[in-house]
């Protein structure tokens, strides 16, 4: 949906008086309820970063100059995915607006509400290759929402009010708003719009379930003996935890979630199971490669989840419950397909729930995922002289368990998403677009909107060299985010393929020459840097690290070779999973008796081995 021109009804103050484009602007942002913006400025945007530092005078909101523009909409996405409020970003024009484009795109894909401001050549110049001009309207069509370009100051506070309302309803997404230099400059009669007032005609996102399709679901949870719920981000978005958590507990259905559900459901509660695909617990997949009803909350059924479509959940009846329609049915077809809002479809669907669930009807089933949690238990391993990175990010979570956590992409992502267990919304990593350097500028943006509590971005070596630069800004205004860097001298899980898919040619993924002496620049940014080389520093270390006041970058060397298990290679279906220990415990063997002569046989077996019957 993009367009420079959409019509709204909207509700206008009777409050009216001379200001510019930019005025108006920013008041709206204010209006909106916006306290930070993240940003750099340049020419074609300097007549809105003016009007911004007026604002900022008076204590009305704060601008935090990042240095570079990726790093604005990375942290504006990070600000949106743990408050829920839209997250904004401001750029100039030509470059300014082009750096933003990676972070807007890992905003689409992620479903992240945010409202991306760009700078743009005065309205007679746009089409003539004026300096420091590029259609960033054009370019962004296919990862936005929404986009405009503001012809008329007179439309820029009705054009702010439909932007926050596009971005943050329905299925949430960036939204962009182009200002020419000369809009921003010029005065008309201002009469502020207020949020939440306007009505914008053909767009109406679908929030209540159908009744009848709900009905269908309920009949289907109450004879599925092999139930499992399958959350993605759309649960987490919806704020519906209460609710899973309330539909697991009934049902007594066992819980699984994507990279984007975690922190939907407790992963302390004896349902977990976990993240389920390519990284997933073995528990996890062998529990969706065996379920008869797969319930699909929020979640998309994308190529990281379900590798091999034909066979995933493949003896099972499927519910799928999403607010954007163009997901239900798009990967795979659902037996019952219901579009809304996850908390409203959820509430609508408790309330229609009259009497306890039988909890023998799952026992069998709950007591085999139990027996797959013994027999291929997570664990990291230990080793004499040197540091696993599952042991680091285990020993971070127990004693930060409360952290909110960003992560950049890699195998250290998988490890963080495998060994931490995260509240709703304390979990922040680039998902669809797996975008590295994404990690410590998410991680300024969610500092900033969560205050005093404790931030921690878990980074790769590799990862973190993206956006180093952000260090300046952590320092600037003394952001307290603390930076983990697990260590292991390559770009991880490019040389993990490279060694299980591609002979053992490590082409370009080693990143030892080169790697810069990450406590040096630490010091040199005038933040804390502690490097840990053994195991016997690490305990002591993330005490340090936790306990300072200020932002730290903690650099942990880890065993170079290490690979991230359990994994679906591609194209295999969930149960084909590689890197899986021999069962921690052998179960025993189970035997039928033959009531013909009277010995036991192995139940896989067809005929009695003693006389011949069947059995």
């Amino acid at each position: 949906m993009t367009s420079t021109s959409v019509k709204p009804s909207v509700k206008a103050s009777s409050v009216i008086q001379r200001a510019t484009g930019a005025f108006a602007l920013i008041d709206s942002l204010v209006r909106h309820g916006v306290r930070h913006v993240f940003g750099y400025p340049g020419g074609a945007i300097l007549p809105v970063y003016d009007e911004l530092y007026k604002f900022e005078q008076r204590g009305d909101i704060q601008h935090i100059l990042v240095r570079h523009e990726q790093a604005a909409s990375h942290a504006a996405d990070g600000y949106a995915r743990a408050t829920g409020k839209v997250g904004v970003c401001i750029a100039t024009s030509g470059p300014g607006a082009t750096n933003l484009v990676t972070g807007i795109a890992t905003a689409q894909m992620d479903s992240v509400p945010m409202v991306a401001i760009t700078g743009q050549v005065t309205r007679k110049a746009i089409g003539s290759d004026a300096f420091q001009e590029t259609d960033i309207f054009g370019i962004t069509l296919p990862i936005v929402k929404h986009s405009y370009v503001v012809r008329d100051p007179r439309q820029m506070a009705s054009i702010v009010a439909e932007a926050f309302y596009i971005a943050q309803s329905g299925r949430p997404g960036p939204v962009l708003i182009d200002v020419p230099k000369d809009v921003g400059l010029e005065e008309f009669d201002y009469a502020p719009v207020e949020p939440r007032s306007i009505a914008i005609p053909g767009y109406k996102p679908t929030t209540r379930g159908n009744p009848r399709q709900i009905s269908n679901a309920i009949a289907l949870l109450h004879t599925a003996k092999k139930p499992l719920l399958y959350v993605g981000g759309g649960a987490v978005i919806s704020d519906a935890h209460a609710e899973i958590a309330q539909l697991a507990e009934h049902f007594h259905i066992p819980v699984t979630t994507t990279l984007m559900g975690k922190g939907a459901f407790d992963e302390h509660h004896p349902l977990s199971v976990g993240m389920l695909g390519m990284h997933g617990t073995a528990y996890a997949n062998f529990a969706v490669s065996e379920c008869d009803l797969l319930v699909a909350i929020g979640a998309r059924f994308d190529d990281r989840v379900a590798s091999n479509l034909e066979q995933f959940a493949q003896h099972a009846k499927i519910i799928h419950i999403d607010i954007d329609p163009a997901e239900v049915g798009k990967c795979k077809v659902p037996d019952v397909p219901i579009v809304g809002d996850v908390k409203t479809v959820l509430t609508e669907l408790l309330a229609r729930l009259d009497q306890p669930a039988d909890s023998a009807q799952t026992g069998a089933w709950r007591v085999r995922i139990d027996q797959w949690k013994t027999d291929y238990p997570l664990k990291a391993p230990i080793y004499t002289e040197q540091l696993s990175p599952q042991q680091v990010i285990e020993e971070v979570g127990r004693q930060a368990p409360n952290a909110y956590y960003t992560t950049d992409v890699g195998q250290h992502q998988m490890w963080s998403a495998q060994f931490l267990k995260n509240g709703p919304r304390k979990w922040i990593s680039s998902a669809g677009l797996g975008t590295m350097g994404f990690g410590m500028p998410a991680a300024l943006g969610v500092q900033m909107g969560v205050g005093d509590n404790q931030v921690i971005c878990i980074s790769g070596d590799a990862s973190f060299q993206m956006n180093l630069q952000e260090l300046a800004t952590l320092a600037q205004y003394n952001i307290k985010v603390k930076t983990v860097i697990i260590n292991n001298g390559w770009q991880g899980m490019v040389r993990q393929w490279q060694q299980g898919f591609y002979g053992e040619r490590y082409a370009s993924s080693n990143m030892e020459v080169g790697m810069p002496n990450f406590e040096k620049l630490a010091d040199a940014f005038g933040v804390k840097g502690i490097v840990v080389n053994s195991p016997e520093q690490l305990d002591e270390a993330i005490s340090e690290m936790l306990a300072h006041d200020g932002p730290v970058l903690l650099d942990v060397w880890v065993r170079r070779d290490e690979n991230c298990y359990p994994m679906v290679p591609p194209g295999k279906n969930n149960s084909q999973m590689i890197g899986l220990a021999e069962p921690a415990t052998k179960r025993p063997v189970e035997f039928v008796h033959c009531h013909s002569c009277g010995s036991d046989n192995k139940v896989s077996h067809r005929f009695c081995s003693a006389c011949g019957t069947k059995l």
